[in-house]
């Protein structure tokens, strides 16, 4: 057997044979309840200076991380912004029939489940939800207080060009960049809200969990023109990998979904070099605008006093494509529409680290009660990360599950393996090794040498998901 093989096996040996202590080994610091403040950002990707990149600025994103863990290998389970978000507040994965779309429903598809805000009202937490928290307004009706901003049409344009083309029943463009102030829109108008919440929580005593949905960078990449100035547009550069990988299945493409609305986006093929450094610049310009507004809230945290006994999550929903294999958007099982940051900050934990434990977007719940120390349901299908927390050097989860429509996905160790099936049969097989291959440029699925790795994957994949 060759040095190859006996990598691997030793690799499939160590994730069926290591058993995780799932103990909480973080000490209880008070007896005083902790709160709970829950970020999500819509469409973020970890294109952060805090994850090793240099594109974004975003200071008080990465002041956060400096304070807290941030997880380089978190996960959604489903590319999908509403099936995402009630897989991570239920605990439970999407499956073949549940969680699958855009206006996936709590209500409708789990209805029989204790979900996060239900548990925590409970266990005696106000419980708190501004902006874009679930995808569905019917599914925040657990909340002690729901609020969105007020939204004259929900793409929430400024410029009179583009609230003119919406009126007239068409999307207008992907991006604007009006000389505005922040709460312009509605992200600004987002962070008003939760710095008042935070005031009046802090008064009333009580333990809290405040969550704080920012939409942006979701499209249209609409940001105030002095984020969009952060950038001088000569420097805005195209992905190395903007073609579709070699010997990658055509299930594995998509069409964009969104983007192909858009006034200045063509309804078929790749928009011009021109326009998609527009929409990188645009993504870049709504992640700095995001950031500003992150960077206000935790300020008032500060000056509230209230850091020291709250619990900080900071994560996106799902990941982003910028003409990556020449797709944009989310929508696909490859790595850049799946992976997420995940930063956390809460008392007791280590600070301005890294861990290379995988974490899952539905592992969040379970976390979140180790954190402020109430008990766990067990309905609960995902695995606490607070050990990660504690000892961030050491991993505790090697594995993370994922699907979009028919394709799911293993992530294991260094490999990405996807399958798509119908009617109970393989129809086709992605497999990229992050280890000489991280950009996942070429599919090693079709390979003969890799033909004994793939196997072993699918035998994993398919006892997940077929159990």
């Amino acid at each position: 057997m060759n040095s190859f093989k006996l990598v691997f096996f030793g690799f499939v040996f160590i994730l069926f044979s290591c058993k995780v202590t799932k103990k909480n080994t973080i000490k209880k610091t008070s007896s005083v309840k902790k709160n709970l403040l829950f970020i999500m950002v819509d469409d973020l990707r970890p294109e952060l200076n805090s994850y090793g990149k240099n594109r974004i600025i975003s200071p008080n994103i990465d002041a956060l991380a400096t304070t807290g863990i941030s997880f380089n290998r978190a996960y959604c389970n489903v590319p999908v912004c509403g099936a995402s978000r009630a897989s991570l507040l239920t605990g439970i994965r999407p499956t073949s029939t549940r969680f699958l779309r855009y206006d996936a429903s709590i209500k409708k598809e789990a209805p029989n489940v204790l979900n996060l805000v239900q548990h925590l009202k409970n266990e005696g937490y106000t419980t708190v939800s501004n902006n874009k928290i679930t995808h569905l307004k019917k599914d925040i009706e657990d909340w002690d207080e729901e609020w969105y901003p007020f939204i004259k049409g929900w793409r929430n344009y400024v410029s009179e060009k583009n609230i003119e083309l919406e009126e007239e029943g068409n999307h207008g463009f992907a991006y604007e960049s009006p000389n505005v102030e922040d709460d312009a829109y509605n992200d600004g108008k987002t962070a008003n809200k939760s710095i008042e919440d935070l005031k009046q929580l802090k008064a009333a005593g009580n333990p809290f969990f405040l969550a704080v949905g920012f939409v942006k960078p979701h499209l249209p990449f609409n940001a105030p023109k002095k984020y969009w100035d952060l950038y001088d547009p000569k420097n805005i550069e195209l992905p190395e990998n903007f073609k579709f990988p070699k010997n990658a299945p055509n299930t594995a493409r998509h069409f964009w979904g969104e983007l192909r609305y858009y006034k200045d986006i063509p309804k078929k093929g790749q928009v011009t070099d021109k326009i998609a450094k527009k929409l990188i610049h645009g993504y870049y310009a709504s992640v700095s605008y995001v950031d500003a507004q992150i960077g206000r809230l935790l300020n008032e945290l500060d000056t509230l006093n209230l850091r020291e006994n709250t619990v900080i999550i900071l994560v996106g929903d799902h990941g982003w494509s910028l003409m990556e294999h020449g797709l944009w958007v989310k929508h696909s099982n490859f790595e850049v529409a799946l992976q997420v940051p995940l930063i956390v900050n809460a008392p007791g934990i280590q600070k301005n680290k890294r861990t290379n434990s995988i974490a899952e977007l539905v592992d969040i719940y379970p976390s979140i009660c180790d954190l402020i120390n109430v008990p766990k349901p067990k309905h609960l299908e995902g695995e606490s990360f607070v050990n990660a927390l504690h000892n961030p050097s050491k991993i505790f989860k090697n594995t993370a599950f994922a699907r979009y429509q028919r394709g799911e996905t293993l992530i294991a160790d260094n490999y990405f393996y996807t399958e798509w099936q119908r009617n109970n049969k393989t129809i086709s097989k992605m497999l990229y090794d992050h280890n000489i291959d991280p950009n996942e440029n070429r599919n090693l699925a079709i390979e003969n040498r890799y033909k004994t790795i793939v196997d072993s994957l699918s035998h994993i994949l398919n006892k997940k998901i077929n159990p």
